[in-house]
């Protein structure tokens, strides 16, 4: 079967590097020049090391004197922490036009932790039926959706409130007051 892993992907470690030559770096940085690749191997092992390939781009290929454990740990790592931190996901919250004084706290609740996480939050009202001719009504639902909320955390509203097909809907995301702004608007 073959592996899915690209050859660059790959790393080289003691016998495993084909080239005849190679770049030495040893285990504090410093370069030792270009070397016979049994030369480089015989100094490593001396030190009770491994010699890894470091790069497959260049001729003669860079290779480190080092522990190989140690080596792909700290490689591992750094793919990791590269790798795009999420924290921006949509999070859907739903009213309904019935929705009760608790429950619409309830939600607000929800709102509050989605938005201290650093996630957009989408409020959702469908409206069936006759609740479509309940404009007004609903809206005043969101805006008491909102000052709940605002209660508890500061917010931002990214879209106002829009009539769709099915309802009513907006996004909030969360607002990063200085302390001096949250002074300011409690007063």
């Amino acid at each position: 079967m073959f592996q899915t892993k690209h050859y660059q992907d790959k790393t080289f470690i003691n016998r495993a590097i084909r080239a005849p030559q190679v770049r030495v770096v040893d285990e504090n940085g410093r370069q030792l020049g270009v070397m016979a690749i049994e030369d480089a191997l015989r100094m490593a092992a001396e030190k009770g090391l491994d010699l890894i390939q470091v790069t497959h781009k260049v001729d003669p290929p860079v290779c480190k004197v080092g522990d190989q454990g140690k080596f792909l740990y700290w490689e591992k790592k750094k793919k990791r922490l590269s790798k795009p931190q999420r924290g921006g996901e949509i999070k859907s919250i739903r009213l309904g036009l019935g929705i009760s004084p608790h429950d619409l706290k309830t939600r607000a609740n929800q709102a509050h932790g989605f938005l201290n996480k650093g996630h957009i939050v989408l409020v959702d009202m469908r409206l069936r039926g006759r609740e479509k001719a309940m404009d007004d009504f609903a809206k005043g639902k969101m805006k008491q959706f909102l000052e709940e909320v605002g209660q508890l955390t500061p917010y931002k509203v990214e879209r106002e409130i829009r009539k769709e097909s099915k309802g009513l809907s907006m996004i909030i995301s969360a607002n990063k007051l200085t302390q001096n702004e949250q002074k300011n608007n409690a007063r």
